[in-house]
């Protein structure tokens, strides 16, 4: 399946913004099941920016941006072929230990209520994928999607207990229940095609999870299943905070206002 992606941010401040540094994750990699057709990335700066893969394998950009007067884009634009593989992710190099998916953050760290719902899924009579499985249809069945009743800072616990939330709440949960049973488990961004041929206005979010003899497998809660050939994997870590799309700092620029645009689409070829 081949992919078209369109990230745009879009900024405007009501001061000029005299200086800034955003580190950029926002360029996929190649492993087994995904290749890069072609891929770019345009904003202010961004000739002169340091890329680089951080402890995680991910693909940094690193822009400096100075004397913006006006409004400024930041877009990532690419095709990415990708291959069904149940969700099994091979080839992608990560430097950090195993262990490190293991430590819970504040965003994963689960609740009693989360633990007791693990309570219910027979931990110790199941093999670790299947038990992963129930896992992750456990948590569509008590966390509905749905859109604006969640933020950025939103806990596993917090959305857990409402019930309700987003992919990247379900993410969260997932992450931190499998880090509670020992299994190593990281947070992953990325981007999914819908079925039919519409596009998607948003980027994805879903966890995946080391299992032996598989090695990493993908789960999406969201939609209740592993990812398939629709799915296109940017970055991986421990939560949302640590990989978020563009993050950084500036000096001027007062009143940010931001905007983001997503367009993914199934590529004619």
């Amino acid at each position: 399946m081949r992919i078209h992606i369109r990230h745009e941010t879009f900024y405007a401040y009501e001061t000029p913004l005299s200086y800034s540094v955003q580190r950029l994750y926002l360029t996929p990699q190649n492993f087994a099941a995904q290749k890069i057709v072609d891929w770019k990335i345009t904003a202010p700066g961004i000739e002169g920016a340091l890329t680089y893969l951080d402890g995680f394998g991910n693909r940094i950009h690193l822009v400096t941006i100075q004397n913006i007067d006006g409004p400024m884009s930041i877009v990532a634009e690419g095709m990415v072929d990708v291959e069904d593989a149940a969700g099994v992710v091979k080839g992608l190099a990560c430097p950090a230990p195993d262990a490190i998916f293991l430590r819970q953050t504040a965003a994963t760290r689960p609740s009693p209520t989360i633990l007791a719902m693990l309570e219910k899924l027979d931990v110790k009579g199941r093999g670790k994928l299947d038990l992963l499985h129930g896992l992750m249809a456990e948590i569509r069945n008590a966390v509905a999607y749905r859109i604006g009743v969640t933020g950025a800072d939103t806990t596993a616990a917090e959305a857990f207990a409402a019930g309700q939330g987003v992919c990247q709440d379900h993410a969260h949960i997932f992450s931190g229940a499998a880090r509670h049973l020992g299994i190593p488990s990281r947070y992953v961004t990325g981007y999914l095609a819908l079925e039919g041929g519409e596009s998607a206005t948003a980027s994805h979010a879903w966890a995946e999870a080391l299992l032996p003899d598989l090695g990493w497998v993908g789960f999406d809660p969201a939609n209740g299943k592993c990812p398939t050939d629709h799915y296109v994997r940017v970055a991986g870590g421990i939560d949302a905070h640590g990989i978020t799309p563009i993050r950084g700092s500036r000096k001027g620029g007062s009143a940010e206002e931001m905007r983001v645009e997503v367009n993914v689409g199934i590529a004619q070829q």
